[in-house]
């Protein structure tokens, strides 16, 4: 699906993105549309796929998930049974908020939030105990620098 985004759907994106429970007369103002219009975009965007979700992001502190792990994975296997075990893993194990499948000397990498190291240290025995994996590392994320969900649509 490759939609075309113009640049009142732009608008209204780049507002969205950072606040989905703005108002349709506030954000019809902010992107200088009426009222109508700016709905019967939105209702378009979220018909077509652009808009694939509103969520409520949550502080990680307040939920007792402060650690941000970056586990780096090398397989030797990469016939079809063990990826299917791996997706099935990635699905099951809410520390998983992304997974990505890399180009490159690593192959995947996922992004995982746990408390403490602790934490982590459970979720790995877990992974490993669903998939066999030839390598995996971890760095922990110390301090972060910019972590938001918006896209740069300029």
């Amino acid at each position: 699906m490759n939609q075309h985004i113009d640049e009142q759907d732009r608008r209204i994106l780049n507002v969205l993105q950072w606040d989905a429970s703005v108002s349709m007369d506030v954000l019809a103002d902010m992107v200088n549309l009426s009222r109508n219009a700016c709905w019967r975009r939105i209702k378009q965007m979220e018909q077509n796929g652009t808009i694939r979700a509103k969520v409520t992001l949550v502080d990680p502190e307040v939920a007792g998930l402060g650690l941000m792990v970056f586990a780096l994975i090398r397989t030797n296997d990469h016939n079809p049974e063990w990826l299917n075990a791996f997706e099935k893993a990635v699905r099951t194990l809410p520390e998983i908020v992304g997974a990505h499948r890399m180009s490159g000397e690593l192959d995947y990498v996922l992004r995982v939030r746990v408390a403490d190291v602790k934490g982590y240290d459970r979720f790995y025995q877990r992974l490993i105990s669903m998939v066999p994996i030839a390598d995996i590392s971890a760095s922990f994320v110390m301090e972060d620098l910019k972590d938001n969900t918006a896209l740069p649509l300029i």
